[in-house]
């Protein structure tokens, strides 16, 4: 397990010490599906969403200063909680296109021995071209959002039987790098095994965790994502009407179409493990899961307890707690 200051939305981040001496970037399945768009005629101006392996653009001082201060808001009210444990999500490029805000997930631990609500996670290594896991502060995990000016961070806090249960699992180094495909691909097929992406290793870790499957299990994969078959476990659908489109993206290496049933591709349909699925799974499968979720814009933060998401112009509504970083 490897200790890491990135997110799997962005390359590395330049802002935090206690990241490793050497450069280990990362690709977003935003950026991935984001890459259907941009290899369209209109969307060449937009082609830098391919140069996913670069590092990012300098913060400025307020830039940082915001980030850092929406994290510290989003730690003190997990720590509020009295959760040892969050199912925690992030906004990296934009997919609205196709009805989503979140793009990468992962499992933040109140006792990390990284740092306290340290995030732990997947994330595609570019110089490696492999997937690895990564511990993660929650300052790194919020800084990493693709769009410094708006961000958004979304946590499910559990009830205790849910809660402890996959601590249990996400703590155990052995039951979590056996869960690690050793190939990635932002649009892995949510029941395949051939690849993985980010959000796919933690719905794959909710389903050992809550199935009782130990790490000495054999075909551990496998047999979470039966159980997350049987247990009704619904993958995002992503629909890609062109075919020009699917097939310049399959050149990417980080775009894989052979994992997905040759009916799915001829539609356009991709069945992808996205922050959104976990969290309705969880809000299923645990009665009495709570969320919260962070917004800032500008210079406001907004905090929203409850299943309702905030509009898309991060604008409080009554029963909303507001922070006015200029007050």
């Amino acid at each position: 397990m490897t200790a890491g200051n990135a997110s799997c939305a962005r390359p590395r981040s330049r802002s935090d010490p206690r990241r490793p001496a050497r450069a280990v970037a990362r690709v977003a399945l935003a950026s991935a599906f984001a890459a259907f768009a941009a290899l369209a005629p209109e969307g060449v101006a937009h082609a830098g969403v391919l140069r996913v392996c670069e590092p990012p653009a300098e913060l400025d001082a307020v830039q940082q200063d915001t980030l850092f201060r929406f994290a510290a808001v989003v730690r003190s009210t997990l720590e509020a909680s009295g959760a040892s444990l969050a199912l925690v999500s992030r906004a990296g490029l934009d997919l609205a296109r196709f009805g989503m805000r979140y793009s990468h997930a992962g499992v933040s631990l109140r006792a990390s021995p990284n740092a306290p609500w340290s995030v732990r996670q997947l994330y595609y290594d570019c110089e490696t071209r492999r997937p690895r896991l990564y511990d993660e502060g929650l300052a790194g995990f919020v800084v990493g959002a693709g769009e410094p000016s708006t961000g958004w961070f979304a946590a499910v806090l559990l009830p205790a039987g849910a809660q402890d249960a996959l601590e249990r699992a996400a703590r155990d180094d052995r039951l979590a790098l056996r869960l690690l495909a050793g190939t990635y691909s932002a649009n892995a097929h949510a029941f395949a095994l051939r690849y993985q992406n980010c959000n796919q290793w933690v719905a794959e870790l909710l389903g050992v965790a809550w199935s009782g499957l130990g790490s000495a299990q054999d075909d551990l994969r496998g047999a979470a994502q039966r159980w997350l078959t049987d247990s009704g476990y619904a993958p995002a659908r992503f629909e890609v009407r062109n075919p020009l489109l699917i097939g310049a993206a399959a050149a990417l290496p980080w775009l894989h179409l052979d994992d997905h049933p040759g009916e799915d591709v001829a539609a356009g349909v991709f069945r992808v493990s996205m922050p959104a699925s976990i969290e309705a799974f969880a809000r299923a499968r645990a009665p009495g899961a709570r969320r919260v979720e962070f917004c800032h814009a500008g210079r406001r933060i907004v905090v929203r307890e409850g299943w309702t998401p905030i509009g898309a112009a991060c604008v409080p509504q009554p029963g909303d707690r507001v922070v006015d970083l200029d007050g």
